[in-house]
């Protein structure tokens, strides 16, 4: 080895250690500056400097970005959640349902008060729960695809919250509900879950296993890792988390619909495909969802901006989604051919 080679391979060895998550900041970035440069072109205005459009765009995203953080740990541990946008549909019809002026009749229950917000949020993160905790149950136990098993959720959960009032929409929460939704409440809650989500899967036992099924399930198991046991854990968590972004939603229109959370999932697991999380499982974090989540916001924030119609942004949208699988794939075989 020669002296010219030696800075080379330095340099190489330096990228190498570059965290994931740094990259993808980096395409944050340049996401930015570009939809800066056209709004200055093509609008006679700037993109980053309006306070009031990054706050609706985190805003908007917020709600999704606590669903993305569910997703990337099962999608870390090589499984897959399409029931999560129906799972908020349906835990945002019972919360609103608990929660709202009235919901006693005083003339038949006399003496009884609203009930206090933490019945409808509790009753809301339990529906959340049992729902991921049926999704755990039948891939860990029946061995059912992922993708079959929450797809069969998704539909029966969006079935359900069209039954549970014949598709008619509630309104009218009490206030200390509707504070959970009001302001940057949103915002709070979702750093709040990604900042607890993002300790427990770097720090604990249940990250490491978590990982270790989504690297190998075989040698999980043979670690002495209950990989079923855990896989029930994985989905539960990540209905309590769209239990609560239902909540959110809810409190945050001041409305409940059985519609509510359509095409969440796509968005969420979105978010966590861009910020890295690896779809074959074993690789990924919280941090890179947080910035695939902003990356996800910018990009439909800008195309508002520059007034792109709502069509064209669907399918953008959905050539985003397919381009970062795309990379995905890439970076998985690239991976390969290094080992």
């Amino acid at each position: 080895m020669n002296a010219t080679t030696q800075p080379a391979i330095a340099v190489s060895r330096a990228r190498r250690r570059l965290p994931a998550e740094l990259n993808i900041l980096l395409v944050l970035v340049g996401i930015s500056l570009t939809f800066e440069i056209l709004g200055w072109i093509l609008q006679g205005q700037s993109f980053l400097a309006n306070p009031q459009r990054l706050s609706i765009m985190i805003l908007q995203v917020s709600v999704i970005g606590i669903i993305a953080i569910g997703v990337t740990q099962v999608i870390i541990s090589g499984g897959i959640d399409l029931s999560s946008g129906s799972i908020v549909g349906a835990t945002a019809m019972i919360a609103m349902s608990l929660a709202q002026v009235g919901t006693f009749d005083r003339a038949v229950y006399p003496g009884l008060t609203d009930l206090p917000v933490v019945v409808p949020v509790a009753v809301g993160l339990l529906v959340g729960l049992v729902c991921g905790a049926i999704n755990g149950l039948f891939i860990a136990y029946t061995r059912i695809p992922p993708f079959i098993a929450t797809l069969g959720m998704m539909v029966a959960a969006r079935g359900f919250a069209k039954w549970y009032t014949k598709g008619q929409p509630i309104s009218f929460p009490t206030d200390s509900f509707a504070a959970l939704g009001k302001g940057l409440a949103p915002v709070f809650i979702f750093l709040v879950v990604a900042a607890i989500l993002h300790v427990v899967l770097r720090y604990t036992r249940y990250g490491k296993f978590t990982y270790a099924i989504g690297a190998n399930p075989q040698a999980a198991r043979v670690s002495g890792i209950n990989v079923e046991r855990h896989t029930v854990k994985i989905y539960a968590v990540a209905g309590v988390l769209s239990g609560l972004a239902g909540i959110v939603v809810a409190a945050r229109g001041l409305t409940a619909q059985a519609g509510m959370g359509t095409m969440y999932e796509l968005d969420a697991i979105a978010m966590a495909v861009i910020g890295g999380v690896s779809l074959s499982g074993g690789r990924g974090s919280v941090i890179g969802t947080m910035i695939g989540m902003v990356i996800f916001g910018v990009i439909i924030s800008g195309f508002t901006f520059l007034r792109l119609d709502a069509y064209y942004q669907e399918m953008l949208k959905g050539a985003i989604i397919v381009a970062a699988v795309v990379a995905d794939v890439y970076r998985q075989r690239k991976r390969v051919k290094k080992s």
